[in-house]
Order: structure tokens, then C-alpha cells, then sequence
């Protein structure tokens, strides 16, 4: 003889597989109506003179004049970075950050100890949602020892329109 546990509900009693059932549908309703973070801030191609030698993620660049294109994939974010030429590239990950106030033109943020220089925000016109770069254990390692600072460098829209 097989004996069934029930649930009391506001239409009555269900089984309690029934009742389990009805409570995973409903969670899984709420989870599509309410979709995760969004990821990447910045939509399309950002072009920036960066007047000094930087860290992005884990790799050092060179001075220069860079183009910043957002890859956003399911469960990660990452951006890339690359000289107006082709010559350099690096990819890094970014997570969703908020300015304290609205920018008013595009700009990359840089966190300064001494003479080291790590890209840490990027922001879009307009827009005070952006996109933060983790700190890497270089950069931890280095801001233990040296004040920090942060230098602000302006970007424009590219023109690819991406």
C-alpha cells in the first residue's frame, strides 16, 4: 500500500511532489522575468591616447593610441584592447560598476602608484554604468607599498560605429 503526504494550500491539499513541483515552476518564472546584471557598459568601440605606459588586467602596454571593444560572453565579460595599428593587444575581464556621477564624455579611469599606472574603470558618455577591471596581485602587491592616485583620460566613440 503506497501512502502519499499532502500539503494544505489555498485551493485545498496536493501531494507534496505536486505542490514541490509547482514551487520549482514558480521560481523558475521569477528567474526569467528577472534576468542577471547586465554585463559589458560600454557598446561599441571606444578610441583613446593614453600618454603613458599602463597595466590592463596582467599585461603591461606601451603609450599609445588604443581602440577598446567589449566581448561579452554568457557568464563572463572581457574587453579588449588594441593599439590603432594592430601591433599590441591584450584581453581582460571587466565586472559592472556605477560612476558617482553621470560622465559627461567617454573616459578611462587609471589607478596611479608612483610612476605604475592600471586601468581600474571605463565609462561612456552619458552613461553611469560602466565597466571595472579587477585588481590584479600585481597591482594588490603594488598598491600595499605606494599611495594611490587616479588619472582620468578621456575617449570618443569610434568610428566603426561597432
Amino acid at each position: 500500500m503506497f501512502i502519499e503526504t499532502t500539503v494544505a494550500s489555498p485551493t485545498g491539499t496536493m501531494t507534496v511532489r505536486r505542490y514541490i513541483l509547482s514551487l520549482f515552476i514558480a521560481v523558475m518564472f521569477a528567474l526569467t522575468i528577472y534576468p542577471g546584471d547586465a554585463h559589458a557598459q560600454i557598446v561599441g568601440d571606444l578610441e583613446v591616447n593614453i600618454p603613458f605606459q599602463f597595466h590592463a588586467g596582467n599585461v603591461k602596454l606601451p603609450a599609445g593610441k588604443y581602440i577598446i571593444h567589449a566581448l561579452d560572453d554568457s557568464d563572463l565579460t572581457v574587453m579588449e584592447i588594441r593599439s590603432a595599428d594592430g601591433s599590441t593587444s591584450a584581453l581582460f575581464e571587466v565586472h559592472e560598476a556605477e560612476a558617482n556621477s553621470t560622465p559627461a564624455k567617454s573616459e578611462l579611469v587609471f589607478n596611479k602608484y608612483g610612476n605604475r599606472y592600471f586601468l581600474a574603470k571605463l565609462f561612456d558618455e552619458g552613461n553611469p554604468s560602466g565597466s571595472e577591471v579587477p585588481k590584479s596581485r600585481y597591482e594588490k602587491r603594488i598598491s600595499q607599498a605606494t599611495a594611490e592616485a587616479q588619472e582620468h583620460v578621456t575617449a570618443h566613440r569610434g568610428q566603426s560605429g561597432k
